[in-house]
């Protein structure tokens, strides 16, 4: 659970977050590619600037 955690300019290259609650998250500029995002909660998350090349994103909320 991730909630409201800071992941600025954090590198999370090929990390399974599956099922990850990264509700209100900062990942601005953030390196999430490779990651597995499949079925995270990323409700109001922050994005900015934040890569997601090649990201498994199937059923992110």
């Amino acid at each position: 659970n991730l909630t409201k955690a800071n992941l600025t300019k954090a590198n999370l290259t090929k990390a399974n977050l599956t099922k990850a609650n990264l509700t209100k998250a900062n990942l601005t500029k953030a390196n999430l590619t490779e990651a597995n995002l499949s079925k995270a909660n990323l409700t109001d998350a922050i994005l900015i600037d934040t890569k997601l090349t090649d990201a498994a994103t199937e059923y992110v909320n």
